[in-house]
């Protein structure tokens, strides 16, 4: 891959996450450096990229583009590919539904035979801000114990399997776990990890797009054994997979996927901190300070707002957003 040169002084970021949550941090941390590595969760069988991996055997495009579409730059030029990547094709025929960068990126994989040479040059050709790479360069499903399925049997366990499921799912997700249980991870990105002097997970769907990194034994060895700043960041509120979870119990969530795992800051909204007297003795547990900052929409909405996340971001690593 062809690099931009870059100051030597700007920090050197890797983000993990999936989604619309890992889009937002990645477009708040492309304000503070070029040197950004997104790693994303690679198992996603819903919609598209459902599709496209079921008849191609590939990894699941998806959350890859939409990393892609984050990070291209925040221009005319850019905000256009960026909106072409997250196009869909209308219309009831073999096509519709799909997402036009998804086509793109599994054609490149195709053509190529390599995820991560694919992924780079879909990057030169947005002329991206940094890179992005699969946390893993297997296919992956989710499968999540859950109780509170059946309203008969409130207390009944159930075995719930696929991403799509699991995220839609109005039962209690106890714990999740991924097939294969102990994937390869991508060798870039555990280079990233090593050569990265910040860590950052979160925010996202707690479940489908967080958890999963802490699944990946060769992820979380590299974690634990980087001297990088690890920044845990917090949703705004709790919804959809951690619908009425407190912010100390989302820290109690990652401490029970991965029980070594420790941080330096956790970055929760002001609003939602607010809320949880219980959120600074579980940051302890994990070794972390908290920062507590609007991150909201000032709309009201539950979600980050890039600038406010940017400047969160910017405070933590001691640096300046461009």
């Amino acid at each position: 891959m062809t690099m931009v040169s870059t100051p030597s002084n700007l920090p050197v970021v890797t983000a993990f996450g999936g989604g619309h949550g890992l889009a937002v941090s990645l477009r708040a941390l492309r304000r503070l450096t070029d040197r950004l590595t997104a790693v994303v969760t690679v198992a996603d069988n819903g919609g598209s990229s459902g599709r496209l991996r079921e008849e191609f055997d590939i990894l699941p495009p998806g959350d890859l583009r939409r990393a892609l579409a984050a990070l291209c730059a925040d221009d005319h030029l850019g905000r256009t590919w960026a909106e072409v990547l997250q196009a869909r094709f209308n219309g009831t025929g073999e096509l519709a539904g799909h997402a036009i960068g998804n086509l793109l990126i599994a054609g490149l994989w195709q053509e190529l035979g390599d995820p991560v040479s694919g992924l780079d040059m879909v990057g030169q050709l947005l002329d991206v801000r940094g890179r992005v790479l699969p946390m893993s360069l297997t296919p992956l499903d989710i499968s999540a114990q859950v109780v509170g399925l059946d309203p008969n049997q409130p207390d009944e366990e159930y075995t719930l399997t696929g991403q799509a499921t699991v995220a839609k799912t109005r039962a209690e997700v106890l714990k999740v776990s991924l097939e294969p249980s102990e994937p390869e991870a991508c060798p870039q990105a555990l280079e990233a990890i090593r050569e990265s002097d910040n860590l950052v997970l979160g925010p996202g769907s707690w479940f489908t797009s967080v958890m999963p990194h802490l699944l990946v034994p060769q992820i979380v060895d590299a974690i634990l054994e980087s001297k990088a700043r690890k920044i845990l960041t917090l949703n705004v509120v709790g919804a959809d997979e951690t619908d009425g979870f407190s912010p100390a119990r989302h820290l109690e969530v990652i401490a029970e996927h991965e029980p070594r795992m420790r941080f330096d800051v956790v970055l929760v909204d002001r609003g939602f901190a607010g809320q949880d007297p219980h959120l600074e003795p579980f940051a302890r547990n994990l070794g972390a300070e908290i920062v507590v900052e609007d991150l909201a929409m000032r709309d009201g909405s539950a979600r980050h707002d890039p600038l406010r996340l940017a400047s969160a971001y910017a405070n933590i690593m001691g640096v300046q957003p461009r």
